[in-house]
């Protein structure tokens, strides 16, 4: 039997797919909200690297002049340590770009010179000054903010440099980004987990509701008791009332059943009794025909009340029980008959009422010691269950008699059908056997016996606790 996940776990479940949606939701929010934040820090932290390289450069081209030979001069002091010590990726530097002027400056960080693209491939722009980036002397990438300066009125250019560790700002960018996915990621894994809380709580009821109707159908209960919350409290009064409603038709189909068989029951025993007292063939037809229809009534009562009760969830009867009770009593009235019985260690509670399964077992029972010439074999079993479908349990009756034929088993279902004409009997047997299984749904199936008769199966729902 393939085993079944918890109602929770079920793709089909509502409150998987509440967890399921919330999840999922939660997670997007978490991943969308962190891409922002990410972004939002990354703009702010290039904006804040721009303004610091702007602020140097104007701070160095404010500490550098010409001197009266031409030479550049100055003592820069940009108020950054990490422009004197080599290899931070800090970096300044100022050269010659036109006219007279000779030398170079450049900070005690650098301890060789940067090249820098050709103003073709990087132009100056309207305020004369260029961004690049380009590798340092440490393999570090570094930021280049560039402009051209006049320093005199003879034409002397000088070209600015002032040149931050890029690297830098992108592994602080990356380590914030993993910092903040990890803080969202608890704090989403600690969302996610109280929300599936809340709402596994949340529908706890449907689980009570669930629980009440089954028990109800198990015959421990009458109707759905206890308080539920104001959502589901109209769906168990509902639930209670088409109970109710349906208990009191069953019980009306009871008591026109029984009238009905009581104001029959009179008249046909006159007539049964006038029949027999004429005497001639007269007589006698009239006392069969009077027999057969108080057979007929009572075979289409019980269908009336079988159909009644078929949907009806509150009936149990335990197979096991009530078949090992009919054995005994078959057992003794055909002493002659060896009885082969196979029973199940644990009860099988078959979904219907205890009159409907003692009718069927006692006319498959009858049936079989009938045509059995010694030997009759029993089995009650439970059927592994199919994809999708609901727990049967399967009985089995064999005989070693003379069987029937495949070509005429079907024929042997119809009302009033009598194969063997020397044999006593009606012919409502199995035809009553066979409106009573579909009445409940089942199955009834007709093959040859291993001991050379007749094999019967029935098999029919069961309930399961």
């Amino acid at each position: 039997m393939k085993r079944q996940l918890p109602v929770g776990l079920r793709f089909d479940s509502l409150s998987f797919r509440v967890v399921a949606s919330s999840t999922i939701w939660a997670v997007l929010t978490l991943v969308i909200v962190a891409t922002i934040i990410s972004t939002f820090y990354r703009q702010a932290s290039e904006r804040g690297f721009d303004s610091v390289l702007s602020a140097h450069l104007f701070s160095l081209i404010g500490s550098v002049g010409v001197g009266e030979d031409g030479s550049l001069q100055g003592s820069p002091n940009l108020g950054d340590f990490r422009f004197s010590e080599p290899g931070t990726g800090w970096y300044w530097s100022v050269e010659p770009a036109g006219g007279d002027i000779r030398g170079m400056l450049s900070s005690p960080s650098m301890s060789e010179p940067i090249p820098s693209p050709s103003t073709e491939d990087v132009p100056f722009d309207g305020d004369f000054q260029r961004r690049y980036l380009t590798d340092g002397p440490a393999g570090e990438i570094i930021d280049v903010i560039e402009s051209e300066f006049l320093l005199d009125g003879q034409g002397g250019i000088a070209r600015f440099r002032v040149m931050g560790n890029y690297s830098e700002l992108e592994q602080e960018i990356d380590a914030f980004g993993r910092q903040l996915y990890l803080y969202l990621a608890v704090f989403g894994l600690g969302m996610i987990v109280i929300n599936a809380l809340a709402i596994l709580i949340g529908l706890r009821p449907l689980a009570r509701v669930r629980k009440a109707l089954a028990d109800i159908r198990a015959g421990s209960a009458q109707q759905l008791d206890g308080r539920f919350p104001a959502e589901i409290a109209p769906l168990a009064s509902e639930a209670n009332a088409l109970i109710e409603s349906n208990r009191r038709i069953v019980e009306r189909a009871r008591t026109q059943v029984g009238n009905l068989a009581h104001s029959l029951k009179t008249p046909l025993a006159v007539m049964m009794n006038e029949g027999r007292a004429m005497e001639g063939p007269k007589g006698r037809l009239i006392a069969e025909q009077a027999m057969l229809m108080q057979q007929q009534i009572e075979h289409y009562l019980q269908r009336a009340r079988s159909a009644a009760q078929r949907d009806v969830v509150v009936y149990r009867t335990p197979t096991r029980e009530t078949l090992a009770r009919m054995l005994r009593v078959m057992a003794k009235l055909n002493p002659a008959i060896d009885l082969d019985q196979d029973l199940p260690d644990r009860e099988l509670v078959f979904a219907g009422e205890k009159e409907d399964f003692e009718e069927l077992c006692g006319n498959l029972l009858e049936n079989a010691y009938k045509w059995a010439r010694g030997q009759v074999r029993v089995s009650l079993a439970p059927l592994a269950r199919r994809e999708g479908g609901p727990a049967m349990l399967e009985l089995t009756i064999e005989d070693d008699g003379p069987g029937i034929p495949e070509d005429q088993a079907n024929l042997a279902l119809k009302r009033g059908q009598r194969l063997d004409e020397t044999k006593p009997g009606t012919g409502l047997g199995l035809a009553i056997v066979s409106e009573l299984v579909a009445e409940y749904g089942g199955e009834l199936l007709l093959d040859s016996a291993q001991i050379g008769g007749l094999r019967v199966r029935v098999r029919l729902k069961q309930v399961q606790d």
